[in-house]
């Protein structure tokens, strides 16, 4: 009916009718088109599986399973005392191609408050590492990217926080500093801990930038995904296709979220005149 708002129960059983139609496997990778990249979110859970074990290897098969271009992960460090990366880099690059882009100031941590991304190919031309507000630390980092075909595309790699409040301060600053740049094509990806998607939701004041977006997927909890907490969205038409869940055997146990993935489609179209 319209107008009618999503619902906890409806969005469970819709997730148990969809499970077959989530994205499987390693379809995407591999057999794109030129120039068209596979971007994927994934909040690994500081590699703690659904069954209560730390599995970093897990973790790391599931991103060989997606095979993406572009990856942003959230809890991909340890939290408390000093930051420790808890990945594998050397084998993330050997057998995926993906390196994290560099940040300054942690000695053992991958990424910027939890938060990494990973690219295969490009040229990192700047990295902010961004501070969020809210009464939890939160951070995002924002990365200026010149791609192997020269365009250029800006990544927000985020993890916002627990708290409505907070998400609103976060989402406004955000779109205060991408209001402060040039606008080019850019992503913002992560886990975004908003699972409401009508007058409600935390994230509404992002549309200003980040319109016309593929609908959310659920991909929280990763046994039987109901809440859409994981998020890919574009600022241009056309940037962001559809966005699925990864959803295997494995992605179900490895972590509590499933990993979210999208085609980039329009990267390098130039801007109207």
């Amino acid at each position: 009916m319209p107008g009618k708002k999503p619902n906890l129960p409806a969005n469970i059983l819709a997730s148990i009718r969809n499970r077959k139609k989530r994205g499987l496997g390693t379809e995407d990778a591999g057999a794109r088109a030129e120039g068209v990249l596979l971007a994927a979110s994934y909040n690994v859970h500081k590699c703690v599986g659904v069954d209560g074990r730390f599995d970093p290897d897990r973790i790391a098969e599931v991103i060989r399973e997606i095979g993406p271009d572009l990856l942003a992960l959230q809890e991909a460090d340890t939290r408390f005392g000093e930051r420790r990366g808890l990945l594998d880099l050397a084998w993330m690059e050997r057998e995926t191609g993906l390196v994290p882009v560099p940040v300054s100031g942690v000695a053992k941590a991958h990424g910027w408050h939890g938060n990494v991304l990973f690219i295969r190919e490009g040229v990192v031309r700047d990295v902010h590492q961004l501070k969020l507000p809210g009464l939890e630390p939160r951070g995002a980092l924002m990365t200026e990217l010149e791609l192997r075909d020269g365009s250029p595309l800006r990544v927000i790699a985020a993890h916002l926080g627990l708290l409505n409040r907070s998400r609103q301060q976060q989402a406004r600053m955000i779109l205060e500093i991408l209001g402060a740049r040039a606008e080019q094509p850019t992503l913002l990806m992560g886990d975004l801990n908003e699972w409401r998607l009508g007058d409600r939701s935390s994230l509404n004041s992002l549309g200003a930038i980040f319109r016309g977006m593929p609908p959310a997927v659920p991909s929280f909890p990763s046994r039987l995904p109901v809440l859409a907490l994981d998020r890919i969205m574009g600022n241009r038409p056309g940037l962001v296709d559809e966005v699925r869940v990864h959803d295997t055997a494995l992605a179900r146990v490895a972590s509590d979220h499933l990993p979210i993935k999208a085609l980039l489609k329009a990267v390098s179209t130039p801007e109207e005149g």
